[in-house]
């Protein structure tokens, strides 16, 4: 075999069969490897007791569920979905979650690469899927999510549903306003689409895609709070009056796990309620990062912004726990494909949620997180700090962006390159030595010679 040959067999892709295999490894140890670890599925166990309450016409917010001792937080309409659960015994149940979640893994991938490589083919694009979804799902938010049971899988996968659908799509904005009725962070897309879409409304006074999947994203969230509230109308009021507003209800703010801004100043002033200085900084930040979501939305980058958007929520959210950051991997798929010249970046990214680093410190029981030393506090801010320097680093790339497009696209409007190239004709030595050299001195003796010596010959 010629070295050609050989060096082209070395760069063709390997087959799909092998990925997939590879992806069912990673997955089956992954399995094992939450078995001995003797995960409990802590929050499948509450949502099951969610929906053995609303069969047996129980109150919600009242319900308490596990040695945990823990109640609902969700809107009534996640309690609806939960019925299923109690359909099935408890080891079939968990055994399902996780099937599901794994499932949920890939799906979430795929539907990742969709959004920042929306032209790879069908072939290319389960190959990377499969293994991207056999290293991502060791991630700590994947990891976290798997082990209580949780449902941040399943709405991440209904925001980027809606998000990857073709131009013109009825369907898009189901998935986030079900996600939204579900739990309701989500929402803050609903915000990005609707104010990239006016923002393009005004430029040419024409229904868009973004502002048409807001509408109905809202529409469908509220058709859907309707609905329960007349199915649920004590617990939708109890909900939306005063369950909304008890903070304190989903946990401690200065847990470790709490990963949002709220939780980095609770560990940082050492008090469970950061108070106003958390309301302000949010305010601040999350205003700072949507402009940022807008502007890439307005310019089409739609995966900027939506993983932007993404992580602006996380991050203002009163409680924003660790396994809620599964959106890290749409994050690291988009920086894998941008950051081509900066891996370092993309890498330590990786490592930042596949470290385990914020379980590093003492944490519960006893509130340790409360006496926590400047260390401590900075492993664990790890996934804000993080989102935070990419924020700041995008803003800056926009920012040296924008001056290298005035100094070099926009040349015919520098003064210098109006003086030195594009309008040489205005400029004074090109009049006196080129274009105008009828007009030049030398010019002139040269063609009064040349007339004397036509007559001297004539």
């Amino acid at each position: 075999m010629s070295v050609s040959v050989l060096s082209k067999t070395r760069a063709r892709p390997w087959p799909l069969a092998t990925a997939a295999a590879v992806c069912l490894l990673s997955f089956a140890a992954f399995w094992v490897a939450q078995r001995l670890a003797h995960v409990n599925m802590l929050d499948v166990m509450v949502y099951r007791a969610e929906g053995e309450t609303v069969r047996a016409g129980g109150d919600l917010y009242a319900m308490r569920a596990t040695s945990a001792n823990l109640g609902m937080t969700y809107p009534p309409f996640a309690a609806l979905l939960f019925v299923p659960l109690t359909l099935v015994g408890v080891p079939l149940m968990r055994t399902l979650t996780t099937a599901g979640n794994l499932l949920l893994v890939i799906t979430l991938v795929q539907l990742s690469l969709q959004l920042v490589r929306p032209s790879l083919s069908r072939t290319d694009l389960w190959r990377t899927t499969l293994w991207v979804a056999a290293v991502v799902v060791w991630c700590e938010p994947v990891w976290t999510t798997l082990r209580y049971g949780q449902i941040n899988l399943l709405i991440a996968v209904a925001v980027l549903w809606d998000l990857t659908r073709r131009e013109g799509s009825r369907w898009a904005g189901l998935g986030i306003g079900l996600a939204t009725a579900v739990k309701l962070t989500p929402g803050l897309f609903v915000v990005l689409l609707l104010a990239a879409g006016l923002l393009l409304w005004r430029r040419d006074r024409a229904m868009n895609q973004w502002l048409r999947t807001a509408l109905t994203a809202t529409g469908v969230f509220l058709a859907t709070t309707l609905a329960v509230a007349i199915a649920l109308p004590a617990d939708s009021k109890r909900f939306w009056t005063e369950t909304l507003f008890e903070t304190g209800r989903v946990g401690f703010a200065e847990e470790t796990a709490n990963q949002s801004i709220r939780g980095v100043l609770a560990r940082l002033m050492h008090t469970d309620d950061p108070g106003m200085w958390w309301a302000v900084t949010a305010a601040v930040l999350g205003g700072a990062a949507m402009v940022l979501a807008v502007r890439a939305a307005v310019r089409g980058d739609k995966a900027v912004a939506v993983v932007v958007c993404a992580f602006t929520a996380l991050m203002i959210s009163p409680i924003s726990w660790s396994h809620h950051w599964v959106w890290c991997v749409p994050l690291l798929i988009l920086l894998a494909d941008r950051a081509t010249r900066a891996w370092l970046v993309t890498g330590a990214v990786a490592l930042a949620f596949a470290s385990f680093a914020l379980w590093w410190v003492p944490h519960d029981p006893g509130r340790p997180e409360l006496d926590q030393n400047a260390g401590q506090m900075l492993l664990s801010a790890i996934y804000p700090l993080t989102a935070t320097a990419l924020l700041v680093g995008y803003a800056l790339t926009l920012r040296t962006t924008g001056r290298t497009k005035d100094l070099g696209q926009d040349e015919g409007r520098h003064p210098a390159a109006k003086d030195l190239g594009q309008d040489e004709g205005r400029h004074p030595a090109a009049k006196d030595l080129g274009q105008d050299e009828g007009r030049h001195p030398a010019a002139k003796d040269v063609r009064r010679d040349e007339a004397r010596q036509a007559v001297a010959k004539e």
